[in-house]
């Protein structure tokens, strides 16, 4: 399985045109059925994609028929161990929590790829890989 950072489910819901090709590639990437979350990707998800300062910010109403559509993936619950594992990856990797909490969330589903345009691409954090999935599309 592969672990999806909430990037890619930003711009799967982006109409910036800027963002056009990003947008396509995170669509096909949600067409997998090998892809992971988090409760934590999803929470940030909704966050940022209904902002009322975001450009095209979905209502409460869109955003939440998309979280529900996503629980067709495996969700890694923000638990107690995960956050103790997290504070060690962070300080280990010099991560923020926040990101160390995208890999152990990762790990605990048992995924070896992270798909993040915001972490490191081709890190090894101790077996689990990040993967750009736009890399083609960056500047």
């Amino acid at each position: 399985m592969r672990f999806v950072d909430t990037n890619v489910l930003l711009y799967a819901v982006s109409r910036a045109p800027g963002e056009a090709a990003k947008a396509e590639t995170a669509r096909r990437l949600l067409d997998a059925t090998d892809l992971a979350l988090s409760v934590q990707v999803l929470q940030e998800f909704y966050v940022q994609a209904t902002r009322p300062t975001r450009s095209g910010a979905l209502t409460h109403e869109q955003a939440a028929l998309l979280l529900e559509a996503w629980l067709r993936f495996p969700v890694q619950d923000t638990t107690v161990p995960l956050m103790l594992s997290a504070a060690r990856t962070a300080a280990r990797y010099r991560l923020s929590c926040w990101d160390a909490a995208i890999i152990e969330a990762a790990r605990a589903l048992g995924c070896e790829t992270v798909l993040s345009e915001d972490l490191t691409d081709g890190r090894d954090y101790g077996g689990v890989i990040v993967e750009n999935p736009f890399r083609a599309h960056s500047t």
